[in-house]
């Protein structure tokens, strides 16, 4: 009879337990188990060594398996980027997609791309994803400075631990204090190659200490790679566009040149019997439609200096022919349908605009009775307001003028680089009131000549604004006399039949506001108070602080009130710490990823150009009104 066993065999001991913990994909500390199992039972050396060889054999399975899945996710990932970039035309939209896969696919908080400029010999910052830090996205770095240049130069991936202990690549002070100022420690750049030019660099970054994966490098290449044939493919795309669009221009000169001078002679003596008749302006361009079998309008808005020449010029997908008279625009005949013209259709164009001209000049000595009472009415109301007021609103009334609508002040003024008086300057006055008058007639409001300038009474219509208003009748005017206007708008006032007296104070308003933008520099534009910020403020009659915080700062604002948010206290430590991402945590005790989440909704919020000179400056006086208005309050 044999002995029977002193124990009982324990099925943990069993090494095919590993199988079953490799099929159910358990994680790599459940793989102690069954040794620690076996050793509790009593189990023999050699049954823990069998065990423990078949862990290790087990883990190793595991681990081959992990790295097949990763590499199989990331080829997945590469397959959708690569399919996302063949579907993308635009080279900004190329560009956009791959800097955020890149950010997606790495798992890090910033990514971006720059370009390498051959004439400038440097690379230069295209694209970021994640950034908060204007001067970071300025960025240009000289071929072999800083890590991008570095990688620029070498065409080969370069990686960093911790970007300011690393003394492979030369540091510069500009590049050091915009990767400083973003927050930036780890960081990842790969070049983009084509063939053997390198054209950019892409990044990925981190802004805390972090170890780049061997896979993870070259999955950044690979994902590079992908990069410079779709930002090849959208550069030869539009070289094609360019191309194609040039053929179909000249076979259209081609198709329409064997009926040109048969139209020619056709649109000449239609021409010349609606003159004869008495025809209208748009009697002639209805004519030259048909004969040039395309849609010809007149439009009396401010031209191209390359339309105001006197010839037919082509101007986006219209011919533009000028309509003038002693050296005043009086308008265009614009021509629609026809992408490309004969030099003898040109020329029919260019008379049919003559005689235009022509018939806008008769029309036009019957209406400058109408302008003089225009303007008579105009001082009226500014000289003599305590006038008869339904006397005035019955003069208005007859020149189809709304007294009952609210109305802005401009004040216009002619703006010539000399500074000394010239036999020129009366004429030149004569020609700005003429060319204000005209417009004022257009919009049912008045005209007068003042101070040197013109000053202008116009409705306002639904939707308008003072500032819009300005804008419009600069652009208007100073393309009709190709010379620029400056003009100045005062806050809106209310029915002239009921306050006549309040358009004396608005026109001296509309007069600061004119002077306001010559000191500045920007003669030939329209404004009023309000597109001059807190300048504003000083120039309008009206001190409306609320509304110039609210225009700045106000969507921020109603932001931290609905969210319960601290955007604004974020924004004032911005401000407060040189706009610098990293001192700004310093100072609200947030970790700086904190700083540039709150920075990055501040964008969204405020517009892309918040952090520039001029919106900076404008941001910070109104978070110091907002704060004493907030004071007051408590």
């Amino acid at each position: 009879m044999s002995e029977e066993p002193l124990h009982e065999p324990d099925p943990s001991a069993d090494p095919a337990a590993y199988l079953g913990l490799l099929a159910r994909g358990a994680p790599a500390e459940a793989y102690d188990r069954p040794v620690l199992l076996a050793r509790a039972s009593g189990a023999g050396p050699a049954a823990l060594a069998a065990l423990e060889r078949a862990k290790q054999l087990a883990l190793r399975v595991r681990a081959e398996l992990e790295g097949r899945r990763r590499r199989e996710a990331e080829l997945s990932a590469l397959f959708e980027t690569a399919h996302d970039l063949a579907g993308l035309r635009d080279l900004d939209a190329v560009l956009r997609a791959i800097v955020q896969r890149a950010r997606s696919l790495l798992g890090t908080e910033v990514a971006y791309l720059s370009l390498n400029d051959p004439a400038a010999g440097d690379t230069y910052m295209r694209v970021t994803e994640g950034s908060v830090s204007a001067r970071f996205q300025q960025l240009r770095l000289g071929m072999g400075e800083g890590l991008g240049g570095l990688v620029a130069q070498t065409a080969r991936p370069y990686v960093t631990e911790s970007y300011f202990d690393d003394e492979r690549f030369r540091h510069t002070r500009a590049i050091d204090s915009g990767v400083r100022d973003e927050g930036l420690v780890a960081i990842l750049g790969v070049p983009l190659t084509l063939g053997s030019q390198v054209i950019g660099v892409l990044y990925a970054a981190d802004r805390r200490a972090r170890v780049f994966e061997r896979e993870q490098v070259a999955l950044l290449g690979s994902l590079a790679a992908h990069a410079a044939v779709a930002i090849d493919t959208a550069n030869l795309l539009a070289e094609t566009r360019s191309a194609l669009a040039e053929l179909e221009r000249a076979n259209g000169i081609i198709r329409a040149h064997s009926g040109v001078i048969e139209r020619a002679s056709e649109v000449h003596d239609r021409l010349t019997e609606l003159v004869l008749r008495g025809g209208g302006v748009h009697d002639v361009a209805a004519a030259v439609s048909e004969v040039l079998d395309g849609a010809v309008e007149f439009t009396e808005g401010p031209l191209p200096a390359e339309s105001a020449d006197g010839h037919a010029t082509r101007r986006g997908d219209a011919w533009v022919a000028a309509v003038s008279a002693g050296g005043e625009a009086l308008g265009a005949l614009v021509l629609r349908g026809q992408p490309d013209l004969d030099p003898v259709d040109q020329r029919t164009l260019e008379r049919a605009a003559t005689v235009t001209s022509l018939l806008l000049l008769a029309r036009r000595s019957a209406g400058e009775a109408e302008q003089r009472v225009r303007g008579e009415l105009l001082d009226d109301l500014l000289d003599a307001p305590e006038r008869d007021r339904r006397l005035l609103k019955e003069r208005a009334a007859r020149l189809r003028t709304d007294f009952d609508a609210a109305h802005v002040v401009l004040a216009a003024r002619l703006d010539r680089p000399e500074a000394p008086a010239t036999d020129r300057d009366g004429a030149d006055r004569q020609r700005l009131w003429s060319a204000a008058s005209h417009l004022a007639a257009t919009r049912h409001g008045l005209a007068s000549a003042r101070d040197g300038g013109t000053v202008l009474l116009l409705p306002l219509g639904p939707g308008d604004t003072a500032a819009e208003l300005a804008r419009q009748t600069a652009k208007h005017l100073g393309g009709t006399l190709r010379e620029p206007v400056t003009v100045g708008a005062s806050s809106p006032v209310g029915a002239p039949a009921t306050h006549p007296g309040d358009i004396a104070p608005a026109y001296a308003e509309a007069r600061r506001c004119l002077d306001a933008l010559r000191l500045l520099g920007r003669s030939g534009e329209g404004a009023a108070a309000q597109d001059l910020g807190f300048l504003g403020l000083l120039l309008a009659d009206t001190r409306d602080i609320a509304g110039f915080v609210t225009r700045t700062i106000g969507d921020v604002v109603a932001y931290d009130r609905s969210r319960g948010t601290d955007l604004v206290r974020t924004l004032d430590a911005y401000f407060a710490s040189g706009m610098s991402p990293v001192r700004t945590k310093d100072e609200l005790h947030v970790h700086v990823n904190t700083v540039a989440q709150r920075l990055e909704r501040i964008g969204r919020l405020l517009g892309p150009d918040w952090q520039s000179p001029p919106r900076a400056l404008e941001i910070q006086l109104a978070l110091r009104l907002h704060s004493m208005s907030a004071a007051v309050a408590r």
